[in-house]
């Protein structure tokens, strides 16, 4: 993957409003499914120019998180201690760090947690809990280990932070390299002991 241009095709995006119509529902998913293909920005803008407002919304925000975790996922399996699960329908792992499976997960910082950013930074566990009750009920919900990547910027704009793959890099590069399984969070949520921790991505 070439990260600098995933970077510069995900920046295009942030001209337009980013806006959800309605929360993300499988059958939407279903119909938007072709983004999963579509690596230009501009043939996006292109296939949804005949879509209704709502739900080329919907495609453009769809498009724009999965390559932006795709470059993250990326960075991480490029790693010699991260392997890459081969299992591509696999919904619970997409790699293990020494061994241990995670999925990833990149979100924005949560309005709905109703505390201050620095709260959270200093309460991380009590925002892994607060996101495994909340995460969406569609497609990949699962009470299994997870790693969070939190996008945070002080001026409310979180969302355009998933197009910075360059600081994305930076962060993942130094998590990984530092990686200690005794430095992860643990939770039971009544099926056994689950692995979590966050990584912030950050403009202050």
């Amino acid at each position: 993957m070439d990260l600098a241009s995933v970077e510069e095709e995900l920046k295009k995006r942030l001209k337009y409003p980013y806006k959800w119509g309605r929360k993300q529902a499988d059958l939407w998913d279903s119909d938007t499914n072709f983004i999963y293909q579509i690596y230009s920005f501009d043939i996006l803008l292109k296939k949804t120019e005949h879509f209704s407002q709502e739900l080329k919304d919907y495609a453009l925000n769809r498009w724009y998180n999965f390559w932006s975790a795709r470059a993250a996922e990326y960075i991480f399996t490029s790693h010699a201690n991260v392997i890459a699960n081969k299992n591509s329908y696999d919904k619970l792992v997409d790699f293990t760090i020494d061994n241990i499976a995670f999925d990833h997960k990149t979100s924005i910082f949560p309005k709905g947690f109703n505390k201050s950013y620095d709260y959270a930074r200093e309460n991380e566990k009590e925002l892994i809990k607060w996101l495994y009750d909340n995460q969406s009920q569609q497609g990949r919900k699962h009470l299994k280990n997870r790693l969070f990547i939190i996008m945070y910027d002080k001026n409310n704009q979180h969302w355009k932070m998933k197009s910075e793959i360059t600081e994305l890099k930076k962060e993942i590069d130094f998590y990984v390299t530092n990686f200690l399984q005794s430095n992860l969070y643990e939770l039971d949520f009544g099926e056994g002991k689950v692995y979590s921790d966050i990584l912030w991505i950050t403009k202050d």
